[in-house]
């Protein structure tokens, strides 16, 4: 070969690399747009499959409380699921919106509640306690704000929607919440757009700052220095405050309150069940026709299956007179000195 054509052979070969070069390029170019289309594709879907997901949820959400039976109040201020004449099983549902415990119940039965209720298969009695209410605060504050708003929207046929509501943003244990604020905004998300919802959520909210900031500590104060730590414990709230009204301590700003009908709801399942396998230890503490369930309650087909199983019960309570709620101006200010 001559000069000439090495020449002419290292030129071509020269162009041939170049050409290789640039379609390894042009090939990465590619690559890497082809990877971004794919995660933008992967980013759409997964968004619209998100959001109609959600829909389809909040759709289930609205649903489910447009089927639900009558919402009944009590005169003690529990509430009653299920339409007048059925005759089905009674699901006595305890609980305080300040418990983790409760909260993890009804995320797991509470629709499941609802749907039997809808059936016409279980009548299901909420009965909101306070088991925090000596407790340090926030805790007892939010126990007692928190029941005392959920009963406040009993008033206007709420009371499953707010309870509802209230699990779903449940403080973390230790944490301040049920802000005055929130409650209010809670009720008129739910459709409650009477002012004097708003006055009763603030008003009862004063009275729970009263009972557990200056009320609560001096009782437990003048028990102390007279009382033993175990007769304090066997009183329970209800005793104490008995105790309390007898050796100067007023619990008068109490009267009339739903924060009075929380902790006096307290007291009487204690003393409703008092003893034995069905004795109330704590929240949640469900019982079907007045038989305890156990940790089958945290499971929605334990409890269907627990209704499967029991007979017609009755429910314990008297409605509450018609002329009695919220419509009737049944909200007014409590008084808060003690």
């Amino acid at each position: 070969m001559g000069k000439a054509a090495r020449e002419a052979s290292r030129e071509r070969l020269k162009r041939e690399r170049e050409q290789a070069k640039k379609r390894a390029a042009r090939n990465r170019m590619l690559g890497v747009g082809g990877a971004a289309l794919a995660v933008v594709l992967i980013v759409v879907g997964g968004g619209y499959f998100f959001f109609t997901q959600q829909r389809a949820q909040e759709q289930a959400f609205a649903q489910r409380y447009e089927d639900l039976p009558a919402q009944t109040l009590q005169e003690d201020g529990s509430v009653v699921l299920g339409d007048k004449g059925t005759e089905a099983p009674v699901v006595e549902v305890y609980a305080d919106f300040q418990c983790p415990a409760c909260k993890q119940f009804e995320d797991a039965s509470g629709p499941t509640l609802q749907q039997l209720a809808a059936e016409g298969e279980a009548v299901v009695h909420y009965r909101p306690v306070s088991i925090f209410a000596q407790a340090q605060s926030p805790i007892s504050d939010n126990s007692l704000r928190g029941a005392a708003a959920a009963r406040a929207a009993a008033d206007y046929g709420k009371f499953v929607q707010y309870n509802d509501r209230l699990f779903e943003n449940q403080p973390a244990e230790g944490s301040k919440g049920f802000s005055t604020a929130d409650l209010k905004q809670w009720g008129t998300d739910l459709g409650i757009d009477d002012p004097d919802f708003a006055k009763r959520v603030e008003a009862e909210s004063t009275v729970v700052d009263t009972f557990t900031g200056e009320y609560l500590p001096e009782l437990t104060r003048k028990a102390q220095n007279r009382l033993s730590g175990d007769e304090i414990q066997k009183m329970g709230v209800g005793g104490l405050m008995e105790w309390g009204d007898e050796h100067g301590v007023d619990s008068s700003f109490l009267q009339d309150t739903y924060v009075k009908e929380v902790l006096d709801a307290t007291s009487a399942v204690k003393d409703r069940y008092s003893s034995g396998a069905n004795a109330f230890n704590g929240t949640p503490s469900v019982y079907v026709n007045g038989d305890k369930m156990g940790d089958a309650a945290f499971s929605g087909d334990g409890v269907r299956e627990a209704v499967k199983q029991a007979g017609p019960g009755e429910v314990s309570t008297e409605p509450l007179a018609a002329d009695a709620g919220a419509s009737a101006g049944a909200s007014p200010e409590p008084e808060v000195s003690p």
